[in-house]
């Protein structure tokens, strides 16, 4: 259902406040660039700080202005059940076309508990749904044999998922049990290459924020099996995928887009801040790598 470049997006903020102008030009030229979805209110889109009804706004507005062009992945997750359902109808009347869900975070739930979490999500929603898997992040990892129960049980809705666990080999165990019809999509920029080379279809990034085009270009040369142009590609992206986590996303990846969108506005929300000075050095030198400056 879904492939090829699918950025997460940033939130632009103004004075503490969501700047809606700015993100619904992010939005013109992502899609403009080859972008093939959105994703707002993910990781990078600074979900966490976000009340329910902003988070939603942007949501809204994010389908508003892609007008169809693209499908809209929502980010619903949550560690509380009752609130990743209520989360997934607010997508839903937002006119999303699909949700991003994380594992329950925090709490720590078991296996069967991740299970039967996804279990009551899915009896309640009435959008596709995109697994979301970085333990990284949530310190909860939906095994292989787990996602493959949950998908198995529930195919209709459960789509795709985004791998961010760096764990290469899943995407061959996943697609011995699940196919090529389940969508899987890397969650790391810097292992895109690899990842679809194992059977991966594309990839919810950071970078494509930026660099919009060279990642759809990179997308399409590995869905067309040119794999000396997606290795060119991949090689004239990859210090601008490890300048984007020289400091805490998504403080790097808003500090480029007002290199290459003059006037982005670079705001954060507490926790986050401004990325320190090596991070934005290098991020220079990436940019300039890329030939984006």
């Amino acid at each position: 259902m879904f492939s090829g470049s699918i950025p997460a997006l940033v939130t632009p903020f103004r004075n503490g406040a969501f700047a809606e102008s700015d993100f619904r030009d992010l939005i013109d030229w992502q899609i403009d660039q080859g972008s093939s979805a959105l994703v707002p209110c993910g990781t990078t889109g600074e979900s966490a700080t976000m009340p329910k009804g902003e988070h939603f706004e942007v949501v809204r507005v994010c389908v508003d202005q892609a007008k169809g062009r693209v499908p809209v992945i929502a980010g619903t997750g949550s560690n509380d059940t009752a609130v990743a359902i209520a989360n997934c109808r607010e997508a839903m009347d937002a006119g999303a076309d699909a949700v991003l869900m994380v594992p329950p975070y925090y709490n720590r739930p078991s296996q069967e508990g991740i299970f039967r979490h996804f279990e009551a999500v899915q009896a309640a929603c009435d959008l596709p749904i995109v697994l979301y898997n970085v333990p990284g992040r949530t310190v909860t990892d939906i095994q292989p044999e787990t996602l493959i129960r949950i998908v198995q049980a529930f195919p209709d809705k459960f789509v795709g998922v985004k791998d961010a666990t760096g764990d290469l080999a899943r995407v061959s165990t996943h697609r011995a049990a699940l196919g090529e019809g389940f969508a899987q999509i890397s969650g790391n920029d810097d292992l895109a290459l690899a990842y679809n080379a194992m059977g991966g279809v594309g990839c919810i990034s950071v970078t494509a924020n930026v660099a919009p085009r060279l990642c759809a270009d990179f997308q399409a040369a590995c869905a067309a099996g040119d794999s000396a142009a997606a290795l060119a590609l991949h090689d004239r992206l990859f210090a601008l995928h490890v300048a984007m986590f020289s400091d805490a996303s998504p403080g790097p990846v808003k500090y480029a887009l007002s290199k290459v969108r003059a006037g982005f506005p670079t705001e954060l929300r507490l926790p986050m801040v401004e990325p320190c000075a090596a991070s934005r050095v290098a991020m220079d030198a990436a940019l300039a790598s890329a030939g984006l400056v």
